[in-house]
């Protein structure tokens, strides 16, 4: 088995004058789901298809499951499973009437089993004999999972595949794609959904303007980083006081305090310490401030988002 489940190097799409994917390098690791993020238009989509071989690359490679794409789709297309955009169906057919006809067209067997583990997995077992055009965007939606999962495909490619889907149902979603993964499958997914990102994936990759301006670890890509990008900051604290105008000049005047900015929520500074700062660095503020005549009433880390990252990278043009 390759060592990576999908491999880009220098991928870009041109469409005349204009490039909607330019130069993506990317690693996706085995037994791993890797989301990729990034604002509307920023060309997930384009990359998903030109990955694939749905339509030609401009230059640079696509590897997948250890070869090239798309010299190879005849051997790696029935060993993946794709949703790109919304999944299309037969409207006057019934969900199980759909599947039978995929599974038609396939060159490999697919068993009754087979079809009934894939509509449990998306819990659509219930609504299989009722006609698709009775389903909602969300339901449409998990037919089309259960579509990809029929052939027990390694690779899962999913384009936005929560759309549509209500709280219960993006939670299920995350769920099964969390379970695909840890069941040895590499699930590849694009969605808008930061904190459902941040919960599934293992690996994040940022989008904008066709580029990738940050990848990485999810822990990783949420820990903060100086405004150029090239190196790893300290812990960030949240600290309550009663007058936050003067607790952010008597701490800007600490050594080891890197930035010190009014917090979102009121009486509150946020506070950036330097690399390797601690629990000593943090009880020094609160005895700097209370020494100053400023009142605490709050001191804690400042748990980072994988959203409040993203509007970071974005807003600053990547990381480092």
């Amino acid at each position: 088995m390759a060592e990576l489940a999908i491999q880009l190097d220098g991928l870009t799409k041109r469409f005349g004058s204009r490039t909607a994917v330019d130069g993506v390098t990317l690693n996706v690791p085995h037994g791993s789901v890797y989301g990729l993020v990034g604002p509307n238009g920023a060309g997930k989509t384009t990359l998903m298809r030109t990955m694939l071989g749905f339509t030609h690359a401009s230059s640079g490679t696509s590897t997948v499951l250890g070869k090239s794409m798309p010299h190879n789709r005849a051997s790696i297309y029935p060993r993946i499973g794709v949703i790109i955009e919304e999944p299309r169906f037969y409207p006057f057919l019934t969900g199980m009437e759909n599947l039978q006809q995929i599974i038609a067209a396939r060159p490999e067997s697919i068993s009754d089993d087979q079809v009934a583990k894939a509509l449990a997995a998306v819990d659509m077992t219930a609504r299989a004999d009722d006609r698709v055009k009775t389903y909602s965007l969300g339901m449409r939606q998990r037919l089309g999972i259960a579509r990809a999962l029929l052939h027990d495909p390694e690779v899962l490619i999913l384009d936005e595949p929560s759309n549509g889907l209500d709280p219960p149902g993006i939670r299920d979603m995350r769920l099964l794609l969390r379970s695909l993964a840890d069941g040895g499958r590499t699930v590849f997914v694009s969605s808008h959904l930061l904190a459902e990102i941040e919960l599934m994936c293992d690996h994040v990759a940022v989008l904008k303007d066709g580029k990738i301006i940050a990848d990485g670890a999810v822990e990783e890509l949420m820990r903060p980083s100086t405004d150029d990008g090239a190196a790893p900051v300290g812990l960030r604290v949240t600290v309550g006081v009663h007058d936050p105008a003067l607790a952010k000049v008597k701490l800007d005047a600490i050594d080891g305090v890197t930035d010190v900015a009014m917090g979102l929520e009121p009486y509150t500074v946020l506070v950036t310490l330097a690399p390797g700062s601690g629990d000593e660095q943090i009880a020094g503020i609160n005895a700097h401030l209370v020494g100053a005549g400023v009142g605490v009433h709050r001191l804690e880390p400042a748990a980072a988002s994988l959203e409040q990252r993203f509007m970071e990278i974005i807003d600053g043009g990547g990381v480092g």
